[in-house]
């Protein structure tokens, strides 16, 4: 009877090892679909109170309306800013590629003095379409920012359907931990979206003064870039550090003002994200630093870009959902802080 047993758990584990195999394949083939739709199930729990509390003060469709207003002001915000950022970028490069080649001479010069020999000029061609092809991948997650818009529009509506239903295909307890888990899950994105939204604009806002105070040219761009990067988290904030420094070598030449440049960003990023958003945060979304790590590695594999953006929130929702089971508690034990 034992070895019955221990061949149903190598079983049940087997299976189990190979529906995740499966799911995940499915989650990269069905990209197209699955993405816009988990994208917009996040923007929905994110936007359903703001149309929860106007419908107090107004009739229910002008609260629609309302809401769907201040959707396509921040997603066509969040466009415009893309291609703000890359289009000044590009222009800059452009016009400052004669520092650059210089910048660069200069650096093989001393390189090769120390043993390093370097190619002594730098392909254009070759940068600006490494360039491009990031940036390409920036723009294809951008055109899918409208089909997301209007799932987000059909899908507001049903929220209120969705609850009803599950309050009817429930009962009892099942009902009450479906619909605890469900406003758990919302309330932890809109803490999530929220405290990021505000620190972004923190570290936008400062970088943008520093890049000002030390005379770094493009001062809102670098700000911008800054304030779009940090709604990627650890990662984002450490990206966000390496082209306005790179800017400066090629415009300032010699290496104080990049240093200086580069020290003050490292203080800003470090201070907002070690000290600021912990505070902001608070003990709502316990995600451990490493769990964090993973699920951006994880979900960027996964979709791209879009991935990276809600890893976070995926994976809190998953931690919660997880622990309201037995069998499945470990995995919100082994992603908590």
């Amino acid at each position: 009877m034992s070895d019955l047993a221990t061949q149903n758990r190598y079983r049940n584990r087997l299976l189990s090892i190979i529906t995740a195999i499966l799911l995940i394949a499915a989650l990269r083939g069905a990209f197209a679909v699955v993405m816009p739709v988990a994208f917009a199930a996040i923007i929905v729990a994110a936007l359903w109170p703001l149309k929860h509390w106007l419908v107090k003060f107004m009739p229910s469709w002008l609260a629609y309306t309302l809401t769907m207003l201040a959707l396509v002001g921040i997603l066509g915000a969040f466009a415009a800013a893309v291609y703000l950022s890359i289009g000044q970028v590009f222009t800059a490069l452009s016009s400052q590629w004669s520092t650059l080649e210089g910048a660069y001479a200069r650096m093989a010069r001393a390189a090769s003095e120390h043993g390093v020999p370097l190619n002594g000029t730098i392909d254009r061609q070759r940068i600006m379409g490494v360039l491009q092809m990031l940036a390409s991948g920036v723009y294809a997650f951008v055109t899918y920012v409208g089909f997301i818009g209007i799932v987000v529009v059909l899908g507001l509506p049903e929220v209120p359907r969705l609850r009803r239903k599950l309050y009817e295909m429930f009962d009892g307890h099942a009902r009450r931990d479906m619909l605890e888990v469900g406003e758990e899950i919302s309330r932890q994105i809109r803490r999530y979206l929220g405290t990021t939204l505000a620190t972004s604009i923190l570290t936008g806002v400062a970088s943008a003064a520093w890049s000002w105070m030390t005379g770094l040219e493009l001062a809102l761009v670098w700000g911008i870039l800054n304030f779009l990067l940090n709604f990627v988290p650890v990662i984002g904030n450490i990206v966000g550090i390496v082209p306005p420094v790179i800017f400066a070598f090629i415009q300032f030449g010699g290496w104080q003002m990049p240093a200086l440049v580069f020290a003050g960003f490292v203080v800003l990023q470090l201070t907002i994200s070690n000290v600021v958003y912990p505070i902001m945060q608070g003990k709502q979304l316990s995600l451990s630093p490493l769990a964090i790590i993973v699920a951006m590695t994880f979900w960027s594999w996964v979709w791209g870009i879009a991935g990276a953006l809600i890893a976070v929130p995926l994976t809190a929702a998953i931690a919660i959902v997880c622990s309201q089971f037995e069998r499945s508690r470990w995995i919100a034990k082994l992603l908590s802080s």
